[in-house]
Formats: structure tokens, C-alpha cells, sequence
């Protein structure tokens, strides 16, 4: 089929309109992709989950019986430490759980007060 000479102005001007209108909506219109939408939920409601779950992880903290000790043991651990010596006290285990919650630790670590003595 012939595509007459006064409609090719017509449809190149679509073809290039339309790839205009993706790089634009794609880059500066915040537009994505279904999987990068999913991938981005599903890290925010686990970040709201462990937000929830901090409280838990405090409220085990003031009820443990070995607390002094084990916050010794945590303050005693260097930076990048910390994180493995909260996953040992158990606090970060979730009833139900197989083991402790990483992220869950992270963030217990900045609502105890290990610098207070």
C-alpha cells in the first residue's frame, strides 16, 4: 500500500510526538512502570510496618529482666555491631517469627537510649 506524499508529515510528526510524550512522562512526569510501582509499595509498607513494630521492640526492652546487662552489651559493641548485638537479645523477634527482624533492629537501636548511663 502507498501511503500518499501529504499524510507522511502527519505520521511522522505522531511517531515522533509519541516518543516525545514517553521520554517526558518516563523522566520528568512521574510516570512508571507497573514493577517499579509495586517494588516501590511493597518497600513502603514494609518501612510503615517496621515503624509500627518499633514500639513492640522498646516495650520488650523495658520488660526484659536482664535489660541493664543487655544494653551494656550493645553500648560495648562498635557502630556497625549494634545492629547483631540488638538481634541477640531478642527484642527484635517477632511472635510467630523463625528469627530476628534486621531491619527491626535498625531501628530499635535509634529509639533505646544507649547514651544514657
Amino acid at each position: 500500500m502507498t501511503t500518499p506524499e501529504w499524510l507522511k508529515p502527519g505520521i511522522y510528526g505522531a511517531l515522533l510526538g509519541g516518543a516525545f510524550v514517553g521520554i517526558v512522562g518516563f523522566s520528568w512526569g512521574g510516570w512508571v512502570t507497573g514493577s517499579n510501582a509495586e517494588k516501590m509499595a511493597s518497600e513502603m509498607a514494609e518501612d510503615r510496618v517496621i515503624a509500627a513494630l518499633v514500639p513492640f521492640c522498646l516495650d520488650m526492652s523495658r520488660t526484659d529482666e536482664e535489660r541493664i546487662a543487655k544494653l551494656a552489651t550493645i553500648r560495648e559493641a562498635s557502630s556497625f555491631r549494634q545492629r547483631d548485638a540488638v538481634m541477640e537479645t531478642g527484642w527484635t523477634t517477632m511472635p510467630g517469627a523463625e528469627g530476628p527482624n534486621r531491619d527491626l533492629a535498625q531501628a530499635c537501636i535509634e529509639g533505646l537510649d544507649l547514651d544514657a548511663s
